[in-house]
């Protein structure tokens, strides 16, 4: 039965999952024991191929924030280290650096054209003292690209490691790891990669150095980065789906109708009286928005009330929405799908045209 539903938080979750997905992780859900190991060899391995890398070098997480707190706190810190962030980031990976003792944390301001300015990640990395640079690739409010390839470039050319959370690029994107040449890679299932809840992952580099002296074990698996010691038991449906959605989305490569579908709802938004649209122009199918007289959270219950979700708040990114002059109300998030189009997008503009009145 199809839904009276028109879903337009893909930023936040996806849905609805391919029937590949749902299919795969009910097979994984009913298998027998005796399946379970092959069951995760051969998604394991579909995931780390999706990213271009071996299995061994990528840990599958119950989430990208797991990936992201896991990452962070294994890494060999030295107090008076500092990190390069962005002021465009998830609470994801604030949290874990907010914790870090002795280690100083700079938040680079937005920069005039876009989310982040080159030229002051440059400046800072010539100061010294970084070892980690930790940026999100593209934003989950606005959906604007951070340039994630001269970041890694930038971060390396000053001896520093580069740590990049893929939540929001992830499916979407064609990522090669060991082309791009990224550090650390964290990454959730559940959203561009269509997969459900329950499963992301961390990609390490081969031959960086991580340290978890006092959590070390004795296994020999525990010696030399983060394991499953650090992150729990995997959950095997979750997984294959993951492996199944990302399979999908490789297949049918749907970003460039969302993305079109997209630009025509912001390019619509944009005319609207009362209606202001935040960021530049995005590199995956989310934009943001303000309506004058009404906060985020009452224009998306409203939207709800007419049969259209979206998302409306700060979407665990308070810093970024001090940079865009949106907090403490949020912005109302608007994001399509991978078999939304312009009909669907079309729908919703009406909708928020009925909004504004």
């Amino acid at each position: 039965m199809k839904s009276s539903v028109q879903y337009h938080n893909h930023a936040g979750t996806s849905w609805p999952k391919p029937n590949a997905v749902l299919q795969a992780a009910e097979r994984a859900t009913m298998a027998s024991p005796a399946e379970w190991g092959s069951l995760f060899e051969d998604a394991h391995q579909g995931v780390a191929r999706a990213f271009g890398v071996a299995p061994e070098r990528m840990l599958i997480t119950p989430s990208c924030t797991q990936a992201l707190a896991v990452a962070i706190a294994d890494l060999p810190w030295v107090e008076g280290d500092r990190v390069l962030s962005s002021q465009m980031e998830h609470h994801a990976l604030v949290r874990p650096l907010a914790k870090l003792q002795g280690v100083e944390t700079l938040h680079l301001p937005r920069g005039q054209a876009g989310p982040i300015d080159l030229n002051q990640v440059e400046e800072q990395l010539k100061a010294g003292g970084v070892r980690l640079m930790a940026m999100s690739m593209a934003s989950n409010v606005t959906g604007e690209l951070l340039p994630w390839k001269e970041l890694v470039e930038l971060s390396h050319a000053h001896g520093a490691t580069c740590l990049l959370d893929g939540a929001q690029v992830a499916g979407w994107h064609p990522l090669d790891l060991l082309e791009l040449g990224v550090d650390l890679f964290a990454f959730a299932g559940h959203k561009g990669p269509q997969g459900p809840s329950g499963a992301g992952g961390l990609y390490v580099r081969d031959g960086l150095v991580m340290d978890t002296p006092g959590a070390r074990c004795g296994l020999d698996s525990c010696d030399d980065g983060p394991s499953y010691c650090d992150t729990g038991s995997v959950n095997l449906p979750a997984l294959c789906g993951l492996a199944a959605g990302l399979a999908w989305m490789a297949r049918e490569q749907p970003l460039e109708g969302a993305l079109a579908a997209l630009l025509l709802l912001r390019e619509g938004l944009m005319q609207i009286d009362g209606v202001q649209v935040l960021g530049t122009v995005p590199g995956v199918p989310t934009c943001s928005l303000v309506l004058q007289g009404m906060t985020a959270g009452e224009a998306a219950a409203k939207l709800r009330s007419t049969g259209f979700v979206a998302s409306g708040g700060i979407q665990c990114a308070p810093m970024a929405h001090e940079a865009l002059g949106t907090d403490p109300d949020g912005t109302l998030r608007l994001s399509v799908g991978p078999t939304q189009g312009v009909p669907e997008a079309a729908a919703l503009l009406s909708a928020v045209q009925g909004l504004a009145g």
